[in-house]
């Protein structure tokens, strides 16, 4: 199913295959009746289609059936290390089983022949998620079956070796960004603790976090709070203004950015406001959603901050909004709506200005970290991206990488022991 333009001429040691060809077995599942409860609920694993989307390994599942259920149905066991694809709705889902598991219909399980690599095919089937679509039978939701999938053709190396080279590439590239996805996950955590922390405790000027043991704190309408804090409304800090509508340019060329209510939607050449000032997502999707910009357009999606009443860092007042979750105050109305009214009437702990500069920084300061690494994983992807691209092809050959290991390997066999 490769594109076959692509594959005027093959690379040498590659040949066409349909999929039907480098497998054992290629079997849909089957759901066992809802309504039978002893069907359900059993130690057989039950994949469905979103359980595919989580990662490449399938290591659990959200539902299981029991051997009843398994037998009185068309499910079937498909053994660990094989390969899953859906083929109903959303289309080219793929996951490499690492337990014995059953599906439903809309999964098909896939055993390959000794002769192919496991972890090969499934970045090649990855590669290809894009033209499934064009296979798909004609009825009211664009799905495929076995006998299509079958039947469909990719290009690929014959060489077991070139395969799994291949496949160990592109799986060091995966790790590189699993290990990011997991720093990115623990910077999160460690920025939600701290919000938790100087939000409501707050930070002295030797840099200590308050606590009620070492640091005076005193009774307000929001609880206990630093003696420095004060408590006010929000509509005595800020003055709010709804944006206009606006056409949007969005080509290269405007000026300003047109926000809405969470962030860039495109560019003009005119602006309803010049300085750094904090946007709120006012109706629908993103309403509640705080962020700062600092010139541009605010289209009626959005409020945005047009005076201040006190003196306030932009930054600390942006954090404490997030924090507070704005959304949850939205107006009762056909879709969440966020007005003047609503924003104005909320209570909120305001530390001295020094102090919410540190707070402001400390918080900065992480985002920025996990910034970097969202970054560097978006570089990550443009690699695997980019490899898939030429490895999956044959643009780029690894024959050199195999013959280098194959070497290696019968040096290293000449000084064993047997």
């Amino acid at each position: 199913m490769n594109n076959e333009k692509e594959f005027k001429n093959l690379p040498e040691g590659w040949k066409w295959v349909r999929l039907g060809e480098v497998c054992k077995n290629l079997k849909a599942g089957g759901t066992p009746a809802r309504d039978k409860l002893d069907y359900w609920g059993g130690n057989i694993p039950f994949a469905l289609v979103e359980d595919l989307t989580k990662n490449k390994y399938l290591t659990s599942t959200s539902e299981t059936i029991t051997e009843k259920g398994l037998k009185n149905s068309s499910a079937w066991i498909v053994p660990k290390n094989s390969i899953l694809i859906s083929i109903y709705a959303s289309l080219g889902e793929v996951a490499i089983n690492k337990i014995d598991t059953s599906t439903n219909q809309a999964i098909l399980g896939i055993i390959l022949k000794e002769n192919y690599d496991l972890k090969f095919i499934y970045y090649l089937l990855k590669f290809n998620k894009n033209n499934f679509e064009k296979f798909t039978t004609q009825t009211t939701q664009k799905n495929l079956n076995k006998k299509i999938v079958s039947e469909l053709k990719f290009a690929l190396p014959t060489s077991l070796p070139e395969q799994q080279k291949i496949a160990e590439i592109l799986e060091t590239v995966d790790n590189a960004i699993e290990k990011t996805d997991k720093i990115i996950e623990k910077y999160k955590r460690i920025k939600q603790g701290l919000m938790q922390d100087l939000l409501t405790k707050g930070i002295d000027e030797n840099g200590n976090i308050r606590s009620e043991k070492t640091h005076k704190f005193k009774d307000s309408p929001l609880g206990k709070i630093p003696e420095e804090w004060e408590v006010v409304r929000l509509g005595e800090v800020f003055k709010l203004k709804s944006g206009k509508t606006k056409p949007i340019d969005t080509s290269e060329f405007g000026n300003y950015p047109v926000y809405g209510g969470n962030g860039i939607l495109g560019y003009t050449n005119e602006k309803n406001f010049n300085k750094e000032t904090i946007i709120i997502g006012r109706v629908g999707e993103y309403c509640g959603s705080v962020y700062i910009a600092n010139e541009g357009w605010v289209t009626d999606n959005a409020l945005y901050v047009v005076a201040k009443k006190l003196d306030y860092n932009n930054i600390f007042l942006c954090y404490l909004l997030k924090y507070l979750n704005l959304n949850q105050f939205s107006a009762e109305t056909g879709q969440p709506l966020m007005t003047q009214t609503i924003i104005y009437s909320l209570l909120i702990p305001l530390p001295p200005l020094p102090e919410q500069q540190r707070i402001a920084e400390i918080l900065s300061q992480i985002d920025q970290t996990i910034e970097i690494e969202q970054q560097y994983k978006e570089k990550l992807k443009r690699i695997k991206q980019g490899l898939m691209q030429d490895l999956l092809t044959g643009k780029v050959r690894v024959n050199h990488l195999v013959e280098e290991k194959e070497n290696e390997q019968r040096y290293t066999s000449n000084f064993t022991r047997t």
